[in-house]
């Protein structure tokens, strides 16, 4: 069990004139053996985030720690990544066994490989013989069952699992979250798991942190960020992933309904605002909103006029 840690970390694309900052300032925790589900829409900048820490984008600015040590791009196998498409995370030319068996670390002998497999398949609820199948041959469940198996081969400290349901059935989807809750139940993982969808974050996650145009707008367990979400756009992610939630008042809830950002030429001030059901657009008298970049959250939100917390109930 590991804590991952981003500090400060920046992702930048491109050149001066054409240059997209994918990820802003980024503070983060991934807490020893707790799970940190990371929610926003597409293009908010989680994915690019994740990659940081496996190594596969460079950071601009800012370090990715594990256990307060900066993780190198040559050190990167205490942090393992499953990816959203189980379709192509798989080499079409070899056997899952050979997929697997190539993940496990150096040393081991043909036949200690060959039952490292087989736990690890039994591990995913996989039977053993499916090592001498080919990708093509799983369904997209198993296959992504597999991707979780190769994962686990490389021994890792942190698994990263990045929207690995959003490509799946959906009445695939609750087996593989369920496979990831015993996972992480049984081998006690510090666990980062990237959705989209609020709905399957809160199935799984300790704590929930929420992505707006490349910055953290809210952080909290989730169980309180659930029942008292303080930043507009949780309460947004949550109102569509709850029926009949959803504000009915016509002038807020346009402007909730309006497109994102340019992320190329993100808003100034809070990135938010041009959205914001309480902000400028609808409050006049809120055009700090417009200004003033809202202070980045710990145990709260980046938000000038975020929701009270409600008060504890009496004992």
């Amino acid at each position: 069990m590991s804590e991952l840690r981003f500090e400060d970390v920046t992702v930048r694309f491109g050149g001066r004139r054409h240059a997209l900052t994918a990820v802003d300032r980024v503070d983060l925790a991934v807490p020893d053996g707790s799970v940190v589900g990371l929610v926003g829409e597409s293009g908010s900048g989680k994915s690019t985030l994740a990659r940081t820490a496996v190594g596969l984008t460079p950071v601009t600015g800012g370090r990715v720690l594990l256990d307060g040590r900066p993780l190198s791009p040559a050190a990167r196998r205490p942090v393992q990544m499953v990816f959203q498409d189980p379709y192509s995370s798989l080499d079409p030319r070899m056997t899952v066994g050979a997929s697997i068996g190539e993940a496990i670390p150096r040393g081991a002998g043909r036949a200690e490989r060959r039952a490292e497999v087989a736990r690890l398949l039994e591990l995913v609820e996989l039977p053993a013989d499916r090592a001498g199948r080919y990708p093509a041959e799983l369904s997209g469940g198993q296959r992504q069952r597999v991707a979780l198996a190769r994962a686990l081969a490389g021994r890792p400290r942190v698994l990263i699992a990045d929207e690995i349901t959003s490509a799946l059935d959906v009445s695939i989807q609750g087996t593989v979250l369920n496979l990831v809750r015993e996972l992480h139940r049984s081998l006690r993982l510090s666990m980062l798991f990237i959705s989209h969808n609020l709905a399957v974050v809160r199935y799984v996650s300790d704590f929930i942190a929420v992505m707006y145009l490349g910055r953290i707008v809210e952080f909290g367990p989730a169980d309180e960020l659930l029942a008292d979400p303080r930043h507009p756009y949780t309460r947004e992610l949550l109102a569509a992933a709850t029926p009949g939630r959803l504000e009915t008042d016509a002038a807020p809830r346009a402007v909730a309904d309006a497109e994102p950002a340019d992320p190329h030429r993100p808003p100034t001030g809070c990135r938010f605002h041009p959205r914001c059901p309480v902000g400028p657009l609808v409050r006049a008298d809120r055009d700090i909103c417009r200004t003033t970049e809202p202070a980045a959250p710990a145990h709260g939100a980046a938000c000038h006029f975020a929701a009270p917390a409600r008060p504890e109930p009496a004992a």
